[in-house]
């Protein structure tokens, strides 16, 4: 061991070998600066400590993975709250089923775990615009995550909502909630406004009172700690396991002299993006670094323990030299999986965690039973084109230049924009997004004939024929709002004109897709008569919907459903949007489908769209096992 680490253990260690005060009685959870540690009931407080996000999980596994976390000898779980999961519409608050918070911290309660809760109110979790939601961006010159008073006002407004709810949870409140983050990791955003923060600690504090402890995380550069601490918030760093830890801690030292060393996010594994290559972070860093942490004395808390799945449209993206979409499934290489089951990795942090407290007795829960339900033939429901009296029961906005989605309050899925040719165009024309204003991808059809594709930062040309007067139908796909850095205000749809050779198009007709709205309410599968239009070959081609059945057969376990040789588009399976597939991009082949959500004694309704092209043979499989790294383009 390097001299500086042996130094840190010296200096950390008595911590864990000092003996608090009697227990008065009263439930306390507080900093001892003395001897630099967390005291519990005035007893010296280590904890060990695993991201979840219920967010991302259906609520029926919520127990099953807090206790396999329990289980492991994790003593607290540390949860994200996102804005936009529970205030989707300015004004209304969904608290209801797998967004119940208070369900999931009294579980986590039930079962014995202490909980590190971050409540925003930006998150950044590789989740759609870090937590805040879309609708703020009608105010089009709002400053997100400053003193901007519209955005300073959503935020209050918010927060009246959420932390009365959260503090009965709080530990010297009777609950389990031991420390309670102020905003996320604000020294990697530009603004760096120290009246933001402040306005924040002064929410929390009236809230939650002023005995609660509040914290701050950062990375671990001296930019991003000067940054996004505050007097009167503890700081606290996040590294991997490729960082020197002594390094690390020095650091959260020079801006917290006294006091515990926490690693509020010590990564297990890491997020994809669409053409990655699957991440990995080996088992053997991730248990070296954890034991040294550990030996120190740090709190630690492992960023993912369980990842979950970006269903619907909740994933994020990053924009640092191009736009890049984060896959649906958040598995992390964490030491649960995606479907909740332990891994060698987690065994092997077990027995880390054994050499520093008793973990409780007993087997691990095991893996949830997955079946491979087979094949299943989907039958073409129609163009999205040609079903729009369905898709937007409440027809077209008409603008002379095109609008963007959140002018148009719809904030995730997909949008169609339809004009006219204004001339014949017997020779390929170029359709040119001359200013990038395509967010995030355009596929173009004219007179119902698919043409190809414009996409935000990488395609911005196509060319296009036909005839004056003919259809063009241009339907923008939400990829996910950017949720780090400084391009969060990230609006969506078509942002700027296009142009078509010479001519700006214009006179737009523009529907809002509520297509969720539609299968929720059974469609396209109780319709009395599906829409079969005649199968010409380029019809294959393009914005499709296709549907499906499979038959009970008495189960409902997890599964994976495959769509080899489809190209790029969205699942439901009865009603649920299982999230984003394009397994020509890859890494990830496989949509993670939880057994809860199948029926064992009624026919299981499955609706594709598929937004480029179909394969001729229209099957979807239904496997036992997830397939996560197979890139197969990177175009």
């Amino acid at each position: 061991m390097a001299a500086g680490f042996l130094t840190f253990v010296a200096l950390n260690f008595a911590c864990l070998c000092v003996s608090g005060n009697l227990a008065s009685g009263k439930r306390s959870f507080s900093i001892d600066y003395k001897n630099n540690c967390f005291l519990k009931d005035d007893q010296p407080f280590q904890y060990i400590s695993g991201s979840i996000h219920y967010s991302r999980i259906p609520q029926y596994y919520w127990k099953d993975r807090l206790l396999k976390m329990y289980m492991t000898g994790l003593n607290a779980v540390q949860v994200y709250v996102p804005w936009n999961f529970h205030e989707g519409a300015q004004g209304v608050y969904n608290f209801t089923g797998d967004r119940d918070l208070e369900h999931f911290l009294n579980l986590a309660n039930q079962t014995g775990l202490l909980v590190i809760l971050r409540p925003g109110p930006y998150i950044c979790a590789e989740w759609e615009m870090g937590g805040l939601p879309a609708w703020l961006l009608q105010k089009p010159n709002i400053i997100l995550r400053s003193a901007d008073t519209d955005y300073l006002q959503a935020v209050s407004n918010w927060f009246a909502v959420l932390l009365p709810k959260i503090k009965p949870w709080l530990y010297i409140n009777g609950g389990n909630i031991i420390s309670v983050q102020v905003e996320n990791e604000y020294g990697s955003y530009y603004a760096c406004d120290y009246n933001y923060m402040r306005h924040l600690q002064t929410l929390f504090r009236f809230f939650l009172g002023e005995d609660t402890v509040l914290f701050t995380t950062d990375g671990n550069t001296d930019k991003e700690m000067t940054c996004g601490t505050l007097e009167g918030l503890y700081a606290t760093v996040d590294f991997g396991t490729d960082t020197n830890i002594s390094e690390a801690f020095k650091r959260q030292r020079r801006f917290e002299p006294r006091g515990p060393l926490v690693n509020s996010e010590f990564y297990t594994g890491w997020l994809d993006h669409w053409g990655d290559q699957h991440a990995r972070v080996t088992t053997e860093k991730v248990s070296k670094v954890l034991g040294e942490m550990l030996t120190m004395g740090a709190n630690v808390n492992m960023y993912m323990f369980e990842g979950g799945t970006n269903f619907g449209y909740w994933n994020g993206a990053d924009h640092d030299r191009r736009f890049r979409s984060v896959v649906t499934s958040y598995d992390y290489d964490a030491p649960l999986s995606e479907a909740g089951d332990p891994t060698e990795k987690l065994l092997a942090i077990r027995d880390v965690i054994k050499q520093f407290r008793d973990i409780p007795a007993g087997p691990m829960p095991p893996a949830t039973p997955k079946f491979a339900y087979g094949f299943v033939t989907l039958k073409k429901v129609g163009s999205v084109s040609a079903l729009l009296s369905t898709l937007s029961p409440m027809g077209p906005v008409q603008s002379h230049y095109p609008l963007t989605f959140e002018e148009m309050k719809q904030y995730y899925g997909y949008m169609l924009y339809r004009t006219t040719l204004p001339r014949d165009l017997s020779e390929p024309t170029p359709l040119i997004s001359p200013l990038n204003g395509v967010h995030d991808r355009a596929y173009v059809s004219v007179n119902g004939v698919y043409q190809g594709l414009l996409q935000r930062d990488t395609a911005l040309v196509m060319n296009v024929t036909g005839h004056q007067g003919d259809t063009v139908d241009i339907l923008v796909e939400n990829m996910g709002r950017v949720n780090f850095g400084s391009k969060i205000n990230d609006y969506k749809g078509l942002l700027s004109n296009l142009i078509l050779g010479k001519d700006v198009l214009t006179d737009w007709k523009i529907y809002s897709l509520d297509i969720d709205g539609a299968i929720t309410g059974g469609w396209p599968h109780s319709a009395r008569k599906q829409s079969n239009p005649p199968m010409k070959k380029e019809l294959s081609f393009g914005p499709n919907l296709y549907m499906g059945t499979f038959p009970p057969n008495g189960l409902s376990w997890d599964t994976f459903l495959k769509l080899n040789e489809w190209t790029k588009g969205q699942v439901w399976i009865n009603g649920m949007n299982l999230g984003r597939y394009w397994p020509a991009r890859g890494p990830q082949q496989t949509l993670y489908v939880p057994g809860p959500l199948l029926s064992s004694n009624q026919p299981n309704n499955i609706t594709v769209l598929e937004l480029e092209g179909a394969p001729a043979h229209l099957r979807v499989l239904f496997m036992d096992r997830p397939q996560l790294n197979a890139t197969t383009d990177k175009s």
